[in-house]
This record gives C-alpha cells, structure tokens and sequence, in this order.
C-alpha cells in the first residue's frame, strides 16, 4: 500500500468474552515501521468497555509518536 507505519489492536475490551487466560482488559498492540516492530501487551483490568478502546488508540499512538 506504501503505507509508512502499520498499527494493529487486538484483545477482550468486554464486557463479555473473557476468561481466566484472557481475561477483560487483555490488550495487544503492534506498530511496524520500515525499520521494526514493536509489540506491546496491555493489562487495563475490568474496565468500561469504552474505556479499555480509548487507552488502546492512547497506547498505540504514543508508540506510533516513539518510532518516529
């Protein structure tokens, strides 16, 4: 696409769909740039379902921000 940064969220924002190996709140975040990929993985706890998507795109755009 020549895109020059490629960010992908995944996990369990709830309210349902957790489980003890993935419990609510279980988030992981990659940014991939020419030079590297990062992957981060987030524990935001039982949350607001809404809340745990806001600190998601938060998270994701300062790794963006930190890789360039």
């Amino acid at each position: 696409s020549g895109a020059d940064v490629a960010v992908s969220i995944t996990g369990i924002a709830g309210p349902g769909g957790g489980s003890d190996a993935k419990p609510v709140g279980l988030v992981y975040l990659a940014v991939a740039t020419p030079e590297k990929c990062e992957v981060e993985e987030l524990r935001l706890g039982p949350q607001a379902r809404d809340w745990i998507r806001e600190e998601s795109v938060v998270k994701a755009l300062e790794m963006i921000r930190a890789s360039s």
